[in-house]
């Protein structure tokens, strides 16, 4: 089957309440390929106008950091829908706003919520090729490719290209696919077969550290049967993906000290305490070469897969050693166990140490302090607050003092080893949707219409924020993977491949066409 059919999803970005108040023809009798060839000729008519919208969009800066950045993609973004007759609804809980809107369909008796987001990670402009928000298409993956000038493109664009821009992958596309979808189904006299909710979330990258407060003060606004979140890479097979789990994400920046100031390595090396030496023996005491963590009790609480989640895993593709070639990497962590089972374990990552300069800004010295950054991905059952526990019971173990200020010159004297651990927020848990479970199986079933070689995924590896709903509503939870698997989403050239926002538009042309009438 074409690539064009099948993969990709796409995520919602819009606001608020309005009735989708055109005649539509019933699609009752219309087939899955009919509806996606329908969506997919029509958008093959208008792919200038479409990748126009999009650099419009990626073109605005998007730092949730920012309010002013953030309310200018909101004004684009409602712009976009309230040309089309949608009005718009902004909601806020006192940081970066949120974007959310109503379809309701006459006789619809099911509501899907899609979500998505439209914030972006910070960039370091000096490791771009091209400036991450003037958007370049380009004809290859970089470093071969070679840009494009999008007026000099006459009939249809390759859907090999690739738009290199932030938020490229992760997570704009869903915004403009969305739009596009619908005008594709009202064009073509296909209705909607559900009631649609969309929520645009403006803080995503910074951990949507209100959209609990939004949800609270908006309950029945997110009232739904299923919630469809549209995030994350797709397979690297780039075949398509449904996703039915999220590892949970916590951060702890663990600082150790030596002396007071500076001292010279040469005239102190061998007596003063080096804070380098400590944490890396720290570290290592934390987990071993294989990934496995070794921190008593950590694996306690792990849910196990189940039957059915065991056999999707074994019915992927294994592309363990296309990755190790396309990443140059001998061997891979996890003692030869698969990446897609791995990921549903608990890890630990070093994400960042700071401590004294290497090359020319390297310096004879052993400093006062070292810090490094951990990341604790975590599955369904692990609590935070338990793993905090377990943590600084672990360094307690290795003979550390535990302080979570800077320690006074008291506390350094009177203490052998100091750590100080500072947990960045409290963290939040994994989840896992049961596979099995009849909505899933109606989306699936669909899904397998059109793309008959869907991947089925316990877990993704990365975290999204899902606990916010989960812990509020009772509604299913799967997640649509939306982007190339190498579109380097959070770094440098972060880029989409256009392919992937056609097969977008087709996927989700059908599921808001069909999800009802099953």
């Amino acid at each position: 089957m074409s690539f064009r059919i099948m993969q990709h999803f796409i995520t919602p970005l819009v606001s608020s309440c309005f009735v989708f108040a055109v005649s539509f023809s019933s699609n009752a009798q219309q087939s899955t390929l009919e509806i996606s060839a329908a969506v997919d000729e029509y958008r093959s008519e208008r792919e200038s106008e479409l990748i126009q919208d999009f650099i419009d969009l990626l073109s605005l800066p998007n730092d949730s950091a920012s309010l002013e950045d953030m309310n200018a993609n909101v004004d684009l973004i409602t712009e976009m829908l309230e040309s089309r007759g949608i009005e718009t609804q902004v909601l806020s809980a006192g940081r970066a706003p949120y974007i959310y809107g109503e379809i309701i369909t006459p006789g619809a008796t099911e509501t899907l919520l899609l979500y998505a987001h439209f914030d972006g990670q910070p960039v370091q402009e000096e490791n771009w090729t091209y400036p991450p928000f003037t958007p370049t298409l380009v004809d290859a993956p970089l470093p071969e490719g070679q840009p494009i000038v999008l007026s000099s493109v006459a009939g249809n664009f390759d859907p090999e290209w690739r738009l290199y821009a932030r938020s490229a992958g992760d997570d704009k596309m869903p915004v403009i696919a969305i739009i596009h979808t619908l005008d594709a189904l009202r064009a073509n006299g296909i209705e909607l077969s559900v009631n649609l909710k969309l929520l645009f979330d403006g803080e995503e990258e910074r951990g949507s550290p209100t959209l609990g407060q939004v949800i609270d003060d908006n309950p029945r606004l997110f009232d739904a049967d299923l919630l469809l979140f549209c995030d994350g890479p797709m397979h690297q097979s780039r075949r398509a993906q449904l996703v039915f789990g999220v590892r949970g994400s916590g951060t702890v920046d663990i600082t150790t000290y030596g002396a007071t100031r500076p001292l010279h390595s040469g005239h102190y090396g061998n007596w003063a305490p080096n804070p380098i030496m400590r944490l890396s023996y720290l570290l290592t005491s934390m987990r071993d070469e294989q990934g496995r963590i070794l921190v008593d009790g950590y694996y306690d609480n792990v849910a196990t897969l189940s039957e059915a989640e065991r056999s999707a895993i074994n019915a992927m593709p294994d592309t363990s050693a296309g990755l190790q070639d396309e990443l140059s990497v001998h061997t891979p962590e996890g003692a030869g166990v698969r990446l897609e089972e791995l990921v549903t374990l608990p890890a630990i990552n070093a994400r960042g140490i700071v401590a004294g300069g290497v090359g020319v800004q390297g310096r004879n010295i052993i400093l006062p302090s070292a810090t490094v950054s951990l990341n604790l991905r975590m599955v369904p059952n692990q609590q935070p607050s338990r793993l905090r526990e377990l943590i600084e019971a672990h360094v307690e173990s290795e003979g550390f003092y535990i302080v979570h200020e800077d320690p006074t010159e008291e506390e350094l004297r009177n203490n052998e080893k100091v750590a100080k651990l500072d947990w960045r927020g409290t963290g939040n848990a994994g989840l896992r949707t049961p596979m099995d479970s009849p909505i899933a199986q109606k989306l699936v079933s669909i899904m397998q219409e059109l793309t008959p070689d869907l991947i089925l995924t316990p877990s993704m590896g990365g975290t999204l924020p899902l606990n916010a709903f989960d812990e509020r509503t009772d509604t299913p939870i799967i997640v649509l993977p939306l982007a190339n698997h190498d579109n380097n989403q959070h770094g440098r050239n972060e880029n989409i491949r256009l392919q992937n926002i056609w097969d977008a538009m087709s996927v989700y042309g059908v599921v808001l066409a069909q999800f009802g009438n099953r």
